[in-house]
């Protein structure tokens, strides 16, 4: 997984990490090295080696704020379960426990690039920035087209009344990490749960899709070959997937990832053109997806603000955190301009 690196191992019992892979992972050489990858700002994800082989380990970040948000054991099974599907995934290789109870997953590493920032996207040619915009698309369709049953995923999520719990868990969740007052993302809020429609269909969700959580071939950007981070899957309505998909294609997340998202570059295809190709390979009726933009803006807003909580108390890892904070206020802004469009 490529990707910004740095040897920095807080949040990490290396001694302990060995004796693990000692009991677990067949082949392992006896010492590791690891390394902070950097972009993600939620769960903490490190690099891995013994130098012979490599591999990947996620654990949340040292100030978890939302439990729920950070479940190393449902991110680990779907990504067993999809292990064979036409979903690509990186090799599941071991669950397990720290000395201090924190919850760890580990997987192989995928040789690949990771687009983090406009400038790195930029160096593709343009026709490959669309192809790859259309390709995450295409990708997300592919999930939404498995059957959970046939992958052993049935009793991963419950769909029925999946909108309405999507809203009541970013609003407590909200209540648990907000640093300030914010009168949009009440407003933002009540209308939603004003609004919320039944679901429009059953599938399995990412539940955080955009370009730099894949992984995608250095000599054709538009060959996934991972998708990564998966702590927000879960079963639920697959156009609320696609609506936080197209969130991310708004300038307002940028502070987020340090002001330079790659996924908010006018390079890749507009979200509209984005929303009617996942329409036509799915076939889905779109109508209602003013709510499901509205419902992504209220989830990632939320999501900025818990970043944004542990930074302020020091609980953050690696560099760029510092404008996480200002992306809220718009982001609650855009999800109401959302619901009266």
């Amino acid at each position: 997984m490529s990707g910004a690196e740095q040897t920095m191992t807080d949040g990490l019992d290396l001694p302990a990490l060995e004796r693990f892979f000692a009991d677990h992972v067949p082949g392992f050489g006896g010492r590791l090295t690891a390394g902070l990858m950097q972009g993600g700002r939620s769960n903490l994800t490190y690099w891995l080696t013994d130098g012979h082989a490599r591999w990947v380990l996620r654990r949340p970040p040292l100030g978890g704020l939302t439990p729920s948000a950070h479940d190393m054991r449902r991110e680990y099974r779907v990504v067993s379960a999809l292990a064979n599907s036409d979903v690509p995934v990186a090799r599941a290789v071991a669950l397990g426990t720290d000395p201090q109870g924190v919850q760890f997953s580990v997987v192989g590493y995928v040789d690949g690039i990771v687009i983090r920032t406009q400038e790195q996207l930029n160096v593709l040619p343009a026709r490959d920035i669309k192809r790859s915009g259309y390709a995450l698309v295409d990708v997300l369709a592919q999930l939404h087209a498995i059957d959970p049953g046939a992958v052993g995923l049935s009793d991963f999520g419950r769909v029925e009344g999946y909108l309405a719990r999507q809203v009541r868990r970013w609003h407590d969740q909200w209540g648990q990490v907000a640093t300030r007052p914010l009168a949009d993302i009440d407003i933002l809020h009540s209308r939603l749960a004003e609004t919320c429609p039944p679901e429009a269909g059953a599938a399995i969700v990412h539940g955080d899709l955009r370009i730099d959580n894949a992984i995608l071939d250095p000599e054709d950007a538009a060959s996934v070959r991972a998708v990564i981070d998966w702590e927000m899957a879960t079963l639920g309505d697959p156009l609320a997937d696609l609506g936080l998909h197209l969130v991310y294609r708004d300038p307002a997340f940028a502070p987020v990832l340090a002001g330079s998202a790659a996924s908010t570059s006018p390079r890749l295809p507009a979200p509209d053109d984005l929303a009617q190709h996942y329409g036509t390979r799915t076939g889905r009726n779109l109508d209602r997806l003013p709510f499901y933009l509205a419902l992504g803006y209220f989830k990632i807003a939320t999501i900025a603000e818990g970043i944004h909580a542990r930074y302020l108390a020091g609980q953050t890892l690696g560099d760029g955190f510092e404008t996480v904070g200002q992306a809220v206020p718009p982001l609650a802004a855009a999800g109401l301009r959302a619901l009266r469009a």
